[in-house]
């Protein structure tokens, strides 16, 4: 007997309603530890982007393309893992910071890619970064 994957479970038809259905939709603000949470939870894929332009003009598929030939921390966007797992490794205080300033990521695109790993249909979601100006964490402290 099959077991359904955790993906499968979630209620909806389409990755749109399946993933409105785990709170994720275009426009909302979700704090980075529950995106990564629903990433390792689900199977999917999640990205974060530096530049506002590229996240909101071009498709996942090109920026993945014309980016692939530089290495991972030269690109202007970063998977969710990579991300949390350097960040962790080279700030000590992060998990602290995280619990008092939690870092709220713009969630831009959603939707279905090829997996590069096996060819099958993973689902995926984009993320606009905040602005360092936007972060001001200094200015919370006072």
């Amino acid at each position: 007997m099959e077991t359904l994957s955790a993906w499968e479970a979630v209620p909806g038809k389409t990755p749109a309603e399946k993933l409105g259905s785990l709170g994720i939709m275009e426009g909302r603000n979700l704090d980075i530890r529950m995106l990564d949470e629903i990433s390792r939870r689900y199977d999917i894929e999640v990205f974060l982007f530096f530049e506002e332009d590229l996240a909101r003009t071009r498709t996942l598929e090109s920026v993945l393309e014309e980016f692939d030939i530089f290495p991972e921390y030269g690109r202007p966007y970063v998977s969710i893992g990579n991300f949390l797992r350097f960040t962790r490794e080279n700030d000590p205080s992060f998990e602290q910071t995280m619990r008092e300033f939690p870092l709220m990521i713009e969630i831009v695109t959603t939707g279905e890619m090829e997996s590069p790993k096996d060819g099958r249909p993973v689902p995926y979601i984009t993320g606009l970064m905040p602005f360092l100006d936007e972060l001001d964490v200094n200015s919370q402290l006072s």
